[in-house]
């Protein structure tokens, strides 16, 4: 797989030289601009066929496509149908290269992969279309936890990937749980939210609060979350990994717990909690985790609109309409 880094002091100073163009301050913290503005990227699910595809195997593409944005579903995952030897498209071509050296490739074979929001995509689950019923590939009961606690208000949920090491997973939680404690009662949210330019949109309760959500990498029911985040490290097994969480399920980057320090948490918390000077979702580092979950309606109700996303430097102008801080819906 793919090695993605994301160092946080250099990004951070690309985003304030981006701020810089930015047409109008926005000081809603990083965490809930995303909650409320950025729609998550969607996951490619890649099914590999030859010829015409059985009514059997049509019908089991639609089952699962039938859960995605696309069709009405709630998973940010589109279906992406490849007739091997007529695909076109130069990057697929060379996935199906790489795959069929392997032995006892079966088709129709399915193939997931991730944007890392750089034009980088990465492979994190593979196998035969009569495996993805049983594949948990759009659910499990952690990616349920962690949309619930994300629309509760917490502000970062830091999944944590255990190791084989018991006495690792220890000392890693511990430092991440003594740190997230001390900064949710230094840490101070921006001043100026609810004014114009700095709008809040849903009723959940803005509030600074960081949790530790566990991931144990023999669970069945989390196998596509365990590849996602091991793929990252060449050492999953021996050292827990790490992954803030903010937004509508966005990852901002997978850390190794040997990398991991009370300085390097502060940053990332800092970062995430501040103004966001940049709305510009594909200018902001991470990427978006499969989740089924209906944000829209989570955040605004049945009937409620959501706020345009922005998708320029330049933010549209708005009305000018001042509001208070909402007092949030009892979790």
């Amino acid at each position: 797989m793919i090695l993605y880094r994301f160092w946080i002091r250099t990004s951070m100073a690309a985003m304030i030289a981006i701020s810089a163009t930015v047409a109008i301050a926005c000081n809603v913290p990083v965490f809930r601009y995303a909650l409320e503005r950025w729609r998550p990227d969607l996951c490619q699910v890649i099914v590999f066929h030859e010829e015409k595809l059985s009514a059997f195997d049509e019908l089991q593409i639609r089952w699962v496509e039938e859960e995605t944005t696309a069709k009405g579903g709630y998973a940010n995952a589109e279906i992406i149908q490849c007739k091997v030897g007529s695909e076109t498209d130069r990057g697929r071509k060379e996935l199906w290269e790489t795959l069929s050296r392997q032995p006892n490739i079966s088709m129709p074979y399915v193939v997931m992969r991730t944007s890392l929001g750089t034009g980088e995509l990465v492979t994190h689950w593979s196998g035969p279309l009569q495996e993805v019923s049983k594949a948990h590939l759009f659910d499990s009961p952690v990616r349920r936890e962690l949309s619930r606690r994300l629309l509760a208000g917490d502000s970062v949920v830091w999944l944590m990937l255990k190791s084989d090491d018991a006495s690792k997973n220890k000392a890693t939680r511990d430092l991440l749980a003594t740190e997230l404690e001390r900064l949710g009662k230094t840490l101070k949210l921006p001043d100026g939210i609810g004014l114009p330019g700095s709008e809040l949109y849903s009723e959940v309760p803005l509030f600074l609060k960081f949790t530790i959500l566990e991931l144990d990498p023999k669970d069945p029911a989390e196998q596509l979350l365990v590849r996602l985040m091991s793929g990252f490290e060449k050492d999953a097994k021996s050292e827990p990994l790490l992954a803030p969480v903010f937004g509508r399920g966005r990852a901002l980057e997978v850390i190794s717990a040997k990398q991991l320090n009370a300085g390097l948490i502060e940053d990332l918390t800092m970062f995430l909690c501040g103004a966001c000077s940049c709305q510009v979702k594909e200018r902001n580092p991470g990427f978006d985790l499969l989740l089924a979950t209906n944000w829209n309606s989570e955040l605004y109700g049945e009937d409620g609109e959501a706020p345009p996303p922005v998708t320029s430097l330049e933010r549209t102008p708005t009305k000018p309409t001042p509001l208070t801080i909402p007092p949030g819906r009892k979790r």
